[in-house]
């Protein structure tokens, strides 16, 4: 029997409010959740917006002893699973622990503590050579990014495979990816699958300002983010996590799951060229949707809406627009692409994940998101873009692709079952 992935339950925590009722509700408004950063005292910083989660952990049910111990990339993470499994109605209490699994991406893992307990021990910077004695006990854990899965194992009692996957931005749509083949080899019949990174920090934001990828439209945060639009002069950083259960398809519609829809299929390929530079003809995206269609045994035709990753960037617009006219040919002209950077920002690694999210809930509910902020298109951009207003409209199919540094490329699809 062939084994087939699907998602079956949905837990988010993104820009504005948490969940994955409201953020739902945001993309499809068009509304944007870029703000003046208030992590931190920005000043003096090129760069001094975000998007920013309006999370409390307790309020989200975490308890002090969890709060304590976890950087803000794991709280995220654990009220994402929470409430994916809430979603799922699975009983895990019921399943075989053994056969179920954590994926879990990241980029920058937990930023946040580090940078924190970086001041205490060096007393503000002031010594090279920093006092371990001042650090906390947890400080082991922050320096080890497979903790935050571990973190999330521990929330569903999961033993079997455990892992951390960090591929830059691509590290959300890479660890679904893995999960959806754990279940498809038949090392898991659960997993829950996703990616969390709170990046909003001042090194992750001095180190950006350095290669000036973020925006500096700092007196107009909400527009701020604007992928494919003339005007466009950076991205937006940004913090989030989404995890999804996945299932193989039998045992789903044996429980009488609610299925949002199947990984149908994924690639992913390098362009072993530049730790931050792409080639323009997209080539490699191109070969990675290529290869994501063949393994789903679908063509160009059958794609119904792009999630582009969009960053909102020159360089990544124009890369990625020469990938869907490489790999898709004519029908790219003819499928709505879309980006929900434009309200989310870019949240590094977690990302992708949460735009698989977005991909599963515009299958159930057959609206394709917009693409915020975009009034002056750029004319090198020039495929169907979903400018401001969300769309109606049938799809059974979906392609979510990502980019990140250090050359990676990939391509997930999405399909109706």
């Amino acid at each position: 029997m062939t084994r087939r992935a699907v998602i079956t339950g949905i837990g988010v925590v993104a820009p504005g409010k948490p969940g994955r009722i409201a953020f739902w509700d945001l993309l499809t408004a068009g509304r944007t959740a870029t703000r003046t950063i208030s992590h931190f005292d920005a000043t003096g910083f090129r760069s001094r917006v975000a998007a920013e989660c309006d999370f409390d952990p307790a309020a989200a049910g975490l308890r002090p002893q969890e709060i304590r111990r976890t950087d803000r990339a794991a709280q995220f993470a654990m009220v994402a699973a929470r409430e994916a499994v809430a979603d799922s109605g699975l009983d895990l209490a019921s399943a075989d622990p053994a056969m179920t699994a954590v994926s879990l991406g990241s980029a920058v893992g937990c930023t946040m503590a580090l940078e924190r307990e970086y001041e205490v021990l060096s007393d503000g910077g002031r010594h090279w050579l920093v006092d371990h004695e001042f650090g906390v006990p947890h400080l082991y854990g922050h320096m080890v990014p497979s903790t935050l899965a571990v973190e999330v194992a521990w929330q569903v009692a999961a033993e079997g495979p455990v892992a951390l996957i960090s591929t830059g931005c691509t590290s959300g749509l890479d660890a679904v990816g893995h999960g959806a083949q754990l279940i498809e080899e038949g090392s898991a019949n659960v997993v829950l699958a996703g990616a969390t990174d709170a990046p909003i920090s001042p090194i992750s934001s001095a180190c950006f300002d350095a290669i000036k990828a973020t925006t500096p439209n700092n007196d107009d945060p909400v527009h701020a983010s604007r992928p494919f639009d003339a005007r466009r002069d950076g991205f937006v950083l940004g913090e989030g996590a989404a995890v999804l259960v996945l299932e193989e398809l039998s045992a789903a519609r044996s429980r009488g799951a609610v299925i949002y829809g199947e990984i149908s299929g994924f690639a992913s390929r390098s362009n072993a060229f530049h730790m931050t530079g792409l080639k323009p003809d997209g080539k490699e995206m191109a070969e990675a949707i290529t290869v994501a269609l063949g393994r789903a045994r679908l063509d160009p035709s059958a794609v119904d809406y792009v999630n582009a990753h969009g960053s909102g960037t020159v360089q990544n617009d124009r890369h990625e627009t020469a990938a869907f006219k490489r790999s898709l040919g004519e029908r790219a002209r003819e499928i709505p692409v879309s980006s929900i950077k434009s309200m989310v920002g870019h949240s590094l690694g977690a990302i992708g994940s949460l735009e698989v999210a977005a991909c599963a809930l515009a299958l159930k509910h057959q609206v394709v998101p917009p693409t915020a902020n975009l009034v002056h298109p750029d004319p090198e951009c020039d495929l169907d873009y979903v400018p401001i207003t969300a769309r109606a409209h049938r799809m059974d199919t979906i392609l979510s692709v990502g980019s990140g540094f250090g050359g990676f490329q990939s391509a997930m699809l999405l399909s109706r079952v």
